[in-house]
């Protein structure tokens, strides 16, 4: 079955970095897009970064210049980089692998991001 597994989250003080991995299985990776969403207590989940099949990105605003999206079709990995970190980036980060054909989606468990003094 397909497995989206999260690791890397953690605490961290403000202006600190962290970097999450994502590593698929059950997947023709190199024919997914991949992201990496984020869900703040109380607030909506949102996209914080993408990247296609091809290797095309996109951002979302709140983290251009802090944060790299990056993929590894040899290891099924999707890193995600992110420096400067600020409180506000706290949050669950989630995985989430959607078909370029299938259009089907899949989502991982997601892992705990803190910043904080």
């Amino acid at each position: 079955q397909v497995q989206l597994v999260e690791s890397g989250g953690g605490l961290v003080q403000p202006g600190g970095s962290l970097r999450l991995s994502c590593a698929a299985s059950g997947i023709i990776f190199s024919r997914y897009t991949m992201a990496w969403y984020r869900q703040a207590p109380g607030k909506q989940r949102e996209l914080v970064a993408a990247i296609t099949s091809g290797g095309s990105t996109n951002y979302a605003d709140s983290v251009k210049g802090r944060v790299t999206i990056s993929r590894d079709n040899a290891k099924n990995t999707v890193p995600l980089r992110m420096n400067s970190l600020k409180p506000e980036d706290t949050a669950v980060y989630y995985c989430y692998a959607r078909g370029d054909y299938t259009k089907s989606g899949y989502w991982g468990q997601g892992t705990q991001v803190t910043v904080s003094s």
